[in-house]
């Protein structure tokens, strides 16, 4: 049974926002009371949270499809709906999240790390919210928008500080079992370790983690074998550490040519050249492995590696091994650059950024408009309602939409669609467009909710209408 994971697709689904609420508050005596609709509620975001607990993907990779849930609409009565909850996914340390094109979104690494992998929609507007002095009483709300829809990749790359590589059965775990605490599985036959193992190891004033992962072989950085599975798990290690069988019992190997092989194998995969080397000749308590360690250890030395003779089984030589490791893990810390405080950037837009483009689509003989806010005030919309069109219409216009329409070339009837080809609203454009509400006057507005004249000005204008009528009267009837 699969107990170990490090590789997953997940698909995350954030909250759609809470719709607002178009209402009028009313009691006795009060009929118009006023618009009272409230905002909707906020959808929930996923977010990925670093969790040292956690060591493997293995939940994700049995219930890949995760969804936070819906913001609730608004109410009457001023009342706001109640935002989603944020769906929080715990990761191990170390975890990388792609796209499905394999760009890097982010790189989860320090327990408390965040990243919101869908961000949750906002709640739509209330009338209540939407009510100004020239729209006293809109009959309209807006609607929530989607939330975001994303398929990514999660990626664990071990995080320690010494990876040791090589053979199967080379006696990595074995050494790692006595170096520190961990207890991995060993046995004596090839590929025991199938998941990485770590160790938390101490030397003096410096602890460190070292790392046991599954054994290469001619051909892993093209996945032969455990291949890149196992390659993956050395990118963050500062130090590698070859452990070489003085005792192999296969003709057709040496200490000399697996160190060989090895160092083609993490060249083809790239990016370790920098990574400093040590080399293990391990299991000298056999009298042929201790004859062999002396002979190959002077050119080892010729190629520039620092070698350490060491006996997992009889604990031989591995305080040196240890302190060693510990001097150039300390050396790799002390190079690091430190953290900068956290700044705030300000990045200002352009002074000719309007926030949105205009272009001709040849394929689909529309002009297309894209930008944020053009797009989100689409969503918002509710298409049901002339009013609702009409405020959509108005937000367009202040933003420019329609003289950039003009500048264009569009002419009265052709198609503008607004949005992505995949989810676009078209529509027949109209200069000025005045959809909604012209039945109240001016767009979103109700005279029936004006401040009441002036005692003198209603004499006034009964008056001028009396005598209006009276001319009417006398015209028609001259007698």
């Amino acid at each position: 049974m699969t107990t170990f994971v490090d590789r997953v697709e997940l698909h995350v689904a954030a909250g759609n926002g809470g719709h607002g609420c178009a209402s009028v508050h009313r009691e006795k005596f009060k009929p118009l009371g006023g618009p009272d609709g409230g905002n909707g509620g906020r959808g929930g975001d996923v977010i990925l949270v670093v969790d040292q607990s956690v060591t493997t993907l293995l939940e994700y990779h049995h219930s890949p499809h995760r969804k936070a849930t819906n913001g609730k609409p608004g109410e009457g009565g001023n009342r706001s709906g109640k935002d989603g909850q944020d769906l929080v996914l715990n990761v191990p340390d170390g975890t990388v999240v792609l796209d499905k094109a394999g760009n890097v979104l982010a790189d989860l690494v320090g327990h408390g790390t965040t990243y919101i992998a869908a961000q949750g929609g906002r709640g739509g507007l209330g009338n209540a919210a939407l009510s100004s002095a020239r729209r006293k009483a809109p009959g309209f709300a807006l609607l929530g928008e989607p939330g975001d829809l994303q398929d990514i990749v999660l990626e664990l790359k071990t995080v320690a500080d010494v990876a040791l590589v090589g053979y199967p059965s080379a006696g990595k775990s074995s050494l790692i079992s006595v170096l520190s605490a961990a207890k991995p599985k060993i046995a004596d036959y090839p590929f025991t370790t199938l998941v990485p193992n770590l160790g938390v190891v101490t030397a003096g004033s410096t602890v460190y983690t070292i790392a046991d992962v599954p054994g290469l072989i001619p051909g892993a950085s093209q996945g032969r074998g455990l291949g890149l599975e196992f390659l993956r798990h050395v990118e963050r290690c500062s130090v590698l550490v070859h452990v070489l069988d003085t005792a192999t019992l296969e003709s057709d190997r040496d200490p000399v040519s697996d160190l060989d092989v090895i160092e083609e194998e993490l060249k083809q995969y790239g990016g370790l050249d920098d990574r400093p080397r040590i080399v293990v000749l391990n299991k000298i308590d056999i009298p042929d492995g201790q004859d062999l360690a002396d002979m190959i250890r002077p050119d080892l030395e010729e190629r520039g590696y620092q070698v350490f003779e060491v006996s997992a089984v009889a604990r031989t030589g591995l305080k040196e091994l240890s302190f060693a490791l510990a001097g150039i893990v300390a050396e790799a810390r002390a190079a690091k650059p430190k953290e900068e405080a956290t700044r705030i950037v300000i990045r200002p837009k352009a002074v000719d950024d309007a926030g949105f483009t205009v272009a001709y689509d040849e394929a689909e003989e529309v002009y297309r408009v894209r930008g944020e806010k053009p797009e989100r005030w689409v969503r918002q919309t509710d298409f049901n309602n002339d009013e609702a069109v009409g405020y959509l219409a108005d937000r367009l216009n202040r933003l420019g939409v329609e003289d950039a329409l003009m500048k264009a070339g569009a002419r009265a009837g052709d198609g503008v669609a607004i949005g992505s080809e995949e989810n676009a609203v078209v529509f027949d454009w109209e200069p000025t467009m005045m959809a909604g509400a012209e039945m109240l006057g001016r767009r979103g507005e109700d005279h029936r909710l004006e401040a009441p004249r002036p005692a003198a000005q209603r004499r006034r204008d009964r008056d001028a209408e009396r005598d209006e009528a009276q001319r009417e009267f006398d015209e028609f009837n001259p007698f």
